[in-house]
């Protein structure tokens, strides 16, 4: 990899996130810049509040965005809801939104594209948030297709949750993730329940689910985003919002625990191997792993940006917030090259374009 050597001021800057150990050398990091001319929209079409990402085996960026946001005078020009760009933001193609045969999600949430290249899409709407246009209904369905549109399964039923012992709907579920070896679809399930369930991604079967902790999930289902006015750690023993997650090529599991501000660590089948809280500011808002060959990173939105951990200590190691940056990001994804694309929903969407490893200091 070529390395591309940056300013003192930036590590300055690092430094008081980059604190090494006695003895050891400071290591060397991803740095980003904003690429402020991604992506490039139809100039027909609105974008509502994009929601989250996805990037598939030839580094498509897969934009889920929720098309009835919009302001009633642009209702008109809404994009549909999936929209895919190249990395250099060009319009590919769109599709999504009712259809025959599924239960569209009323407010889109989750994307992910998985390695057989089917297109995974979920919701959190809840029957009393208030926002118009939308059917009082709970998502509590995960949709499957292929990158065409053409429907292929659907897990669950809208409005059909029995709370998280139900193994046949999910309820609200924010995020998935499907582990290659095994064929399994991992799922934040998420906004009404709290926990990771699992599911064969062929059938659609359900296998296991675990809580916080790896404890038996329990049910506290409300519309209303709850958030603590204290934070401790360990924290609670049950998940608040299971917003994102991600498996390692090596069965890692992990998981973000949005409004508890915390990155939780499990085994495939659901142990508890540990955690990273940090309390000072909203954390875990979003997490994906870095693209390079043993996964070395774990990106987590927080604060103003996005926090680079490593992998296996869940330790921070940087931050980054390189000028222009919108924010944390609601749902965020790196490419092969390393490239962040990030969500912001309200704020809009952004690539951060890889530009090399800082130099490590001694």
């Amino acid at each position: 990899m070529r390395v591309i050597f940056v300013s003192c001021a930036f590590l300055i800057a690092l430094a008081p996130l980059l604190v090494p150990a006695e003895g050891q050398s400071l290591r060397s990091l991803p740095v980003f810049e904003v690429d402020h001319s991604w992506p490039k929209v139809p100039a027909q079409w609105k974008m509502g509040d994009p929601s989250s990402v996805a990037i598939d085996a030839e580094d498509h960026v897969w934009v889920l965005q929720r098309p009835r946001t919009l302001k009633p005078e642009q209702a008109a020009m809404a994009a549909p809801p999936v929209m895919v760009f190249d990395t250099a933001g060009n319009y590919i193609k769109a599709w999504g939104g009712a259809g025959k045969g599924y239960e569209w999600p009323e407010r889109e949430h989750g994307i992910h594209i998985d390695y057989k290249g089917f297109v995974w899409i979920g919701g959190n709407s809840c029957p009393t948030n208030g926002l118009p246009g939308l059917k009082p209904v709970n998502d509590d369905q995960l949709l499957k297709f292929t990158q065409d549109g053409r429907f292929v399964m659907q897990i669950g039923h809208s409005n059909q949750s029995k709370g998280n012992a139900d193994t046949e709907n999910l309820h609200r579920p924010a995020d998935a993730s499907v582990y290659p070896p095994t064929n399994e679809l991992f799922v934040a399930d998420g906004y009404g329940n709290h926990r990771v369930a699992v599911f064969d991604a062929d059938t659609g079967m359900f296998k296991r689910m675990w809580g916080a902790f790896g404890n038996k999930p329990l049910d506290d289902d409300h519309c209303e985003i709850v958030t603590p006015a204290t934070f401790s750690d360990p924290g609670p023993p049950q998940f608040s919002i299971v917003h994102a997650i991600r498996v390692a090529k090596d069965g890692t599991v992990y998981v973000a625990d949005r409004e508890y501000r915390r990155v939780q660590m499990f085994t495939k089948e659901g142990k508890f191997l540990k955690q990273l809280v940090h309390t000072s500011e909203p954390f875990a808002r979003d997490l994906t792993l870095s693209t390079d060959p043993g996964q070395q990173f774990l990106y987590v939105g927080g604060g103003k940006g996005i926090y680079i951990v490593d992998r296996k200590t869940l330790e921070i190691v940087g931050n980054i917030q390189p000028e222009g940056i919108i924010g944390p990001g609601h749902e965020i994804a790196a490419d092969s090259k390393g490239n962040l694309y990030v969500m912001q929903t309200t704020a809009g969407l952004q690539k951060l374009t890889f530009k090399g490893m800082s130099p490590a200091a001694h």
